[in-house]
This record gives structure tokens, sequence and C-alpha cells, in this order.
């Protein structure tokens, strides 16, 4: 069933839309060097940074593939959001302090000094590969959504966004990233309370009110407490919600960029916990939601129809029959906005990365301004591209969040790994530093691809729930590098 839009609604979009480019036009006349393209002259406030840190946690993948997965299971991803509270003390104890004495803009060049380039090329080659997983997954949820109004290919919704999330980008820089970011993080509060207020009303009500069933189901469980790595319970959980949250705050530049664009350590420090502070009290609403949405049609409330199939279509198909018009637009537009607002930074960011970690790096002069600018509007366009592309491979997936949680995994485990060697001051020589690395590629390649019994011999399946292979393959890029040092001080060697 296909839900068309109202033409208020169709305008509203269209002006969301328009509002966007628009500020990108206008952002463009402020962003002539490389480094207001960047972190925009580090004059960005505090909470406005904060509130873009948030956007970047909070995509379309908590709109829709979180109330998806509380809808299908439980509210475990919440230990994720929890998690955040200690990594974020830990962050602006012991990490912010040493980013910010050192003005680092990518965060990379921490790896460089404390273990070498062949660090800093991995994390930040690693990092641009994750970022096309990341918009891939992102736009295809958000064009979700878009197909069960509009009725077209997903695929031409897909072009769509990425397109106009691409041309606001590229020309307004940062400051066009932080303050759209600003923008669509209110619409979506607005929005995803709304829906929070008529579940309410609907499911709240009566002697015996319907959201008992939820209760009685378990639904509101964090899962069981069994010390299983082989299935989602809780101890898997707060494992990868400290590596993952680890990774975030201290070796991804999505978000650490954004805490470099304001101008103090204080202020960096602050808008990771406005960050955090948002962050958790959103997934508890996005897990009420999914929680909502399952009483509401468990009930009698309503019911769904045979073709949706998975928790991630039961969020979009409500918004499409429950909420009324004009209404329904804005709403729209928030998810809309989530994805972008994820999409636009990470497209800035490794814009940012590929600049100053690969072509900056090795360019043997100095570049002028206009050389610089035209490199990093270069890879933001051709990274856009690279992102839509993949997001069509993203429209057969069954369960978008467990795609994403694999990604990350895939491509985010080593990064964590070399950060701890070098927060830790624990040196490897660059043939020892690459042996560790493969090592942690080939542990994360056997956790995402041998799991197929049958295929592949029945010892050598791997069990473990796939969102740990990340933290796994962390784990073994560790062990390396400790065997090696303690290898290299019994030898008396010099690194």
């Amino acid at each position: 069933m296909t839900n068309t839009l109202s033409i208020l609604d169709i305008v509203i979009l269209c002006l969301y839309g328009c509002s966007l480019i628009g500020m990108g036009i206008y952002f463009s006349r402020k962003t002539k060097t490389a480094t207001q393209f960047m972190i925009a002259d580090r004059s960005i406030p505090a909470w406005a940074a904060g509130l873009a840190v948030m956007s970047a946690y909070t995509s379309s993948i908590s709109y829709i593939a979180t109330p998806g997965k509380a809808f299908d299971d439980n509210w475990h991803p919440l230990i994720f959001a929890l998690c955040m509270i200690p990594v974020s003390w830990f962050v602006c104890r012991y990490v912010i302090p040493w980013y910010r004495k050192t003005q680092t803009i990518s965060v990379y060049g921490f790896l460089e000094q404390r273990l070498g380039y062949w660090a800093r090329a991995y994390a930040a080659f690693s990092f641009v590969l994750y970022m096309i997983g990341r918009m891939a997954v992102i736009l295809y949820l958000a064009s979700l959504l878009l197909d069960s109004f509009l009725g077209w290919e997903i695929s031409y919704i897909i072009l769509m966004i990425g397109a106009i999330t691409i041309v606001y980008t590229l020309m307004g820089g940062m400051e066009a990233v932080i303050w759209t970011d600003v923008i669509q993080s209110i619409i979506m509060i607005v929005g995803i309370l709304y829906c929070a207020f008529f579940l309410s009303h609907e499911i709240l009500v009566g002697d015996q009110p319907a959201i008992d069933l939820a209760i009685s189901a378990n639904k509101f469980s964090f899962g069981d407490l069994s010390m299983s790595l082989n299935d989602r319970t809780i101890w898997v959980m707060i494992i990868y919600g400290i590596t993952e949250n680890l990774r975030n705050l201290i070796a991804d530049q999505n978000y650490t960029q954004k805490y470099a664009t304001v101008k103090t350590e204080k202020e960096s420090k602050k808008s990771i916990w406005i960050a955090t502070v948002l962050y958790t009290v959103l997934t508890i609403v996005f897990l009420y939601i999914g929680t909502a949405l399952w009483t509401y049609y468990q009930s009698s409330i309503a019911s769904l129809p045979a073709h949706i199939i998975k928790g991630d279509q039961v969020f979009p198909y409500f918004i499409a029959t429950q909420v009324p018009v004009g209404l329904k637009g804005l709403i729209i537009a928030a998810i809309i906005a989530a994805a972008m607002s994820t999409i636009d930074s990470a497209l800035n960011c490794s814009a940012t990365v590929l600049h100053l970690d690969f072509y900056k790096r090795f360019t043997l002069r100095e570049l002028t301004d206009k050389e610089e600018m035209a490199f990093l509007r270069w890879s933001t366009v051709v990274w856009g591209i690279l992102g839509t592309l993949f997001a069509l491979l993203m429209i057969s997936a069954k369960s978008a969040l467990d795609i994403w949680w694999q990604i990350s995994g895939i491509f985010g485990g080593g990064i964590l790994g070399l950060f701890v060697l070098a927060l830790a001051n624990i040196s490897l020589t660059k043939a020892q530093g690459i042996l560790a690395i493969i090592v942690s590629v080939a542990v994360i390649s056997w956790g995402t691809f041998v799991r197929a019994a049958g295929v592949w011999p029945n010892w050598l399946v791997c069990q473990i729930d796939p969102i740990l292979v990340g933290a796994v393959g962390t784990f073994w890029l560790i062990c390396v590098a400790v065997l090696f040092m303690v290898y290299n001080r019994n030898r008396g060697v010099g690194v």
C-alpha cells in the first residue's frame, strides 16, 4: 500500500529541501579557506557543536531502525546509550586535553605522532571506507520512509536525497554542516515527541491499558544476563557499547571534528556532555516508540497489513496512516533531516581526512587556498557518489540496524586498537604494527564471513554475536602489540 502525500506535505518537504540548498549558498560566501571548510575557524558555540555531535549519533538509523529493534525484540539498544556516559567522562578527562593542546584537526595525526605514519594511513583509509558504509545505510533508511508515500522506485529516492546533501555540504563546508544539523535536530526532536505523545494516548488509557501486553511480553527487557557471547545478551551489549562509543569519541573523525570547531577545551568538553545527555534521552524515546508501536498493533487498536514484515517498516507505516496532514510532512522532513545531518558531516569529515592525511601530506609544495578548497570539494562529491551507490545495495537488507552494526565492526575495529596503543604509549616497529593490523583484520574477516555451518568446518565457524566482531578484532590487535612490546623490551630493542 502506497500512501499519497497531500499537497501541503509535499510543499513542506520542498521548502525544507530548498532551505538546505539556501543555507549552503549562504555559508559558501564565508567558506574561502581549508580551515573554514574543515572546522569553521573554531567559531561554533558549544551548544551547537553538542547538537551536531548528537545528530551524528542520532541519524535515521535511530529514527527508524531503533524503534524497529524495540518492535522486534526489546530495549537492549539502550545499553549502548548508557555506555556513552562513562566513555564521555574518560574522553573529557584524558583525551580532549591532548587533542586541544595539539590543535588536532585530523585525529589520525595523533597516531603518526605516537606510532608512525603506517598507523595513520591505515586508520584514515579505514575511516573513509567506514563512512561510505554509514552513508549507505542512512540513505537507505530515509528512502525507505519516502517510498511509503511517493510510490517511486526507492533507487530514485536515494539518488535525490544524496544529491541534495552533496550540494549543500559542498558549498557551505563545516559551518553549513553544523547549523543545518542544529535545525535538523530541532525538527527531529519535535517530530518524535509528537509520535510518543500520540501513541501514549492510545496505549495508556483505560482500566486495562494496552501497554500491559508489552509488559507481559517482556518488551522492556534489556536482554538476559547469561555469559554467552553468542547471543544478544546484556554483557554483549556492554562490550559493544563501551568499545563503539570509545571509537566514536576518540577515533572517529565524524565526531572529533565537531568538537574541534569550538574555541576552547572547556567548550569541547561541554559539547560532548550535551551530546551524551541528549542522545541517551532520545534513545529512550525511540525505544518507547518502538514498544508502543508493537502494543498499538498487537492490541485491538489497529493492525498491520501483510506486506509489513520487519520492524524497520513499522514506524514509516504508522506515520503514513496515522499522522494528520501537514504534521506528516514535518515528521517526514524530520526523518530526512536526521539522515542528512549524518551524511553531511560524513562527507565533510571524509574530505578532511583525504585532504590532511593523504593529499596535503604528500604534496611537495605549499598549496594555495584555492587548490586546497578544490580538493576538499571534489573529495566531497566523489565520496558522496560512492555512498549513494552503495546505498542502492542496501535495498534488500533484512535489518538495517544489524547491517550497520556489522559495517561498523568491520571498518572500525582496528582503528580503536591503534588509538589504545597510542594512548598507552605502546611503541612498535612498522613491521610489527602492520602484523598486528593483519591479525586484527583476519579476526574481523573470520567473524564476519565464516559463519555458515556446512560451508565451513564446524570447528572453524564463528558463533559470537556479529556486533562483537570489531571488539574482538581490537582485542587481538592489542594482544599482539603487547607481545611485541614485551619482546622488544626483553631484547633491549628501541622503536
